[in-house]
């Protein structure tokens, strides 16, 4: 009896045992790393069409996932996508729906700005933090043992809004900034994040070295890794060995030709690449699920200042095509954007999905990924894509981008808009955008029209009836702030007049436009313009007590937005008396928009009238209209 006791006990014993060693060596649970790029455009990376940019560490990781043709962010803008990937929730219902999450001023309620004189839509007052009391996706990981960090760009509030009251344990370089600003701007000593780095060393490389850190004090336990890097956000400044690099390969007829962003794009490339090294180093590659995507899409054909290299000012930044447009765009270059997934057991090596995604679904993805539960009390406005990672069909009816900012067209469909894309159709509501202040409907077969170029909304009325019912029940579910028009300036100007940038004030006095420029910038433009043939001549009755050299830039249908190749400088007198001038424009196209920056100084500069006359010299539109009273 003592002998079977004794076997008895020595087999729960190794039982007991081997319970316990299965448990400490069972695999753990996946890990988490997402990529989030700033500004970076469809097409800005190998895997996605790019043959100037250099992006090898993407390349392979498309290699090793699902690649999607399809995926779109959930605004044109960054903080109302950060905050639906945080939430699954749209900007729509946040009410997030501009990136001013940086501003001093909090600005927690849904509204419309209030009315002035010179705006003809009212569009929505952006709400300016991340309330915390929402669930988001770093606090339901932490809830379920997940080691949380997040590096790089935040921008949704700074304390008490951070990224700690987010769920983070981690928050490097803590900075509620929309960019790497300052002098230096992504080159150390950084003014976001003082006292950190040696001089001249790049803010998305120490990010990286701090990620890989992070992986390797964290192998042992299962991580959620919020890699969200500055690149690519302006200011537009990169490695001088990395620019003149691709300066030797650019070509002067590609669209996308810019060595400094080309250089920024590779800087990007490499953090990324640290990160996949560290998992490879630490034999995490195998159970880690890594998301790449970018917040919206990139700075199509506009040539900005570049901060360290003044050579390629005149350079558009990056070419979005076959996409219209780019960020801060209600058109596809504004939200159509690249997007990697590798799930190890699921997806394919070097898969396609063409289903249409949004950012939206991350949140729900992750957590069928995990078999995590959905936190009750919760609906998200995404939907879990797991079905893509294996290549099965996506069940679902259409994605909604509501986009209530914006105004005169500085950039092809920077417009108030609500917008859905069913199936291979897109159908974009622009705000009381019409003559009459009622909204344009603009309708686009993707599939036939990706640059959206054939507006079909005339030839197919049912079908815009039924999308955009369809906005209408969106809109009402999601709360949405709806811009409309200002009754304020209705009785002064028709919508589609003249409107002033932020460094102006604008006024119809007596039938005579009164522009007030406070900053070294000023400039009014419009975007309502009848048809006509060119070439033009816009003839300005002034006076001005500024200072500076005037220009006029003009849009047209095939060339969109505002560049100083399009454009023609003039010479005004500032001397407060009234003058004449008289401008050609070199322009045959029907023109879309215009733009007259009078001066570069502050000042007081008066419009008695503005003529846009045709090829015929007949007047094609004439503001401010009526007869002036002097």
């Amino acid at each position: 009896m003592t002998r079977y006791l004794f076997a008895f006990t020595v087999g729960v014993l190794c039982l007991s045992i081997f319970e316990q060693s299965t448990f400490a060596y069972a695999p753990k649970k996946p890990n988490i790393v997402f990529i989030l790029a700033d500004d970076l455009g469809g097409h800005d990376i190998g895997c996605f069409g790019s043959t100037f940019h250099k992006t090898p560490h993407l390349d392979a990781l498309a290699r090793r996932g699902c690649r999607y043709t399809n995926a779109y962010s959930a605004s044109p803008l960054c903080s109302p996508t950060r905050s639906s990937i945080l939430t699954g929730l749209a900007p729509a219902r946040t009410g997030i729906t501009a990136p001013v999450c940086h501003l001093p001023t909090v600005q927690l309620e849904k509204r419309l700005v209030s009315g002035n004189a010179t705006a003809n839509v009212l569009v929505a007052d952006s709400i300016t933090r991340l309330k915390t009391d929402y669930v988001t996706l770093p606090k339901v990981l932490k809830q379920a043992g997940y080691r949380t960090s997040h590096f790089g760009k935040w921008h949704l509030g700074p304390k008490p809004y951070s990224a700690l009251q987010h769920g983070f344990d981690i928050d490097l370089p803590h900075t509620p900034g929309p960019g790497p600003g300052g002098v230096n701007g992504y080159f150390a000593p950084w003014t976001f994040w003082k006292d950190q780095g040696k001089p001249g060393e790049q803010i998305d490389d120490r990010m990286g070295e701090e990620a890989a850190k992070f992986i390797a004090e964290n192998k042992d336990r299962p991580f959620y890794l919020n890699y969200w890097s500055f690149g690519v956000h302006s200011p537009w400044m990169g490695k001088k060995e990395y620019i003149e690099e691709a300066a030797k390969r650019a070509d002067p007829k590609a669209g996308q030709r810019n060595p400094v962003y080309a250089a920024m794009v590779r800087s990007l490339d490499d953090s990324i690449g640290r990160i996949l090294n560290a998992l490879d180093d630490h034999k995490l590659t195998d159970n880690t699920i890594i998301i790449f995507t970018s917040d919206n899409g990139g700075w199509h054909n506009v040539p900005r200042q570049n901060a360290n290299n003044a050579a390629y000012a005149n350079i558009p930044v990056t070419s979005n095509a076959p996409f219209r447009s780019g960020k801060a765009s209600n058109y596809e270059g504004g939200t159509h954007i690249p997007q990697i997934i590798v799930a190890p057991g699921l997806t394919r090596p070097g898969s396609q999905s063409d289903a249409i995604v949004q950012s939206t679904d991350f949140f729900p993805t992750i957590l069928e990924l995990l078999k995590l539960e959905k936190p009750q009390k919760v609906t998200f406005d995404g939907i879990s894509i797991v079905p893509t990672l294996t290549g099965q069909p996506l069940a679902r009816e259409a994605i909604y981008c509501h986009f209530p900012h914006g105004g005169a067209d500085t950039i092809d469909g920077f417009r108030p808009a609500t917008w859905i894309r069913q199936g291979e159709w897109k159908l974009i509501r622009f705000f009381a955008d019409n003559a009459d202040g009622s909204d344009k409907l603009e309708l686009f077969n993707l599939k036939d029209d990706p640059g959206e170029q054939s507006n079909l909304a005339a030839q197919q009325p049912e079908r815009v009836r039924e999308l955009n019912a369809k906005i209408e029940r969106y809109l009402t579910d999601t709360e949405a702030v709806r811009p409309k028009l200002n009754p304020k300036a209705s009785s002064k100007a028709a919508p589609g007049d003249w409107t002033p940038n932020k460094f102006a004030k604008l006024e119809l006095k007596d039938g005579v436009y009164v522009l007030t420029s406070t900053g070294g910038d000023p400039f009014i433009s419009v975007n309502s313009i009848p048809n006509g043939t060119g070439p033009y001549t816009l003839e300005l009755k002034m006076k001005s007590t500024s200072k500076g050299n005037g220009q006029v830039f003009w849009s047209t249908a095939k060339e969109r937005g505002f560049q100083r190749s399009r454009s023609v400088a003039f010479e005004p007198k500032h001397d407060g008396e009234w003058q004449s001038l008289s401008i050609k424009l070199p322009v045959t196209e029907a023109l879309t928009a215009l733009r007259i920056d009078p001066s570069t100084a502050v000042g007081v500069i008066e419009f008695e009238s503005i003529v846009l006359k045709g090829s015929n010299g007949q007047p094609v539109r004439s503001w401010p209209g009526g007869k002036p009273k002097r």
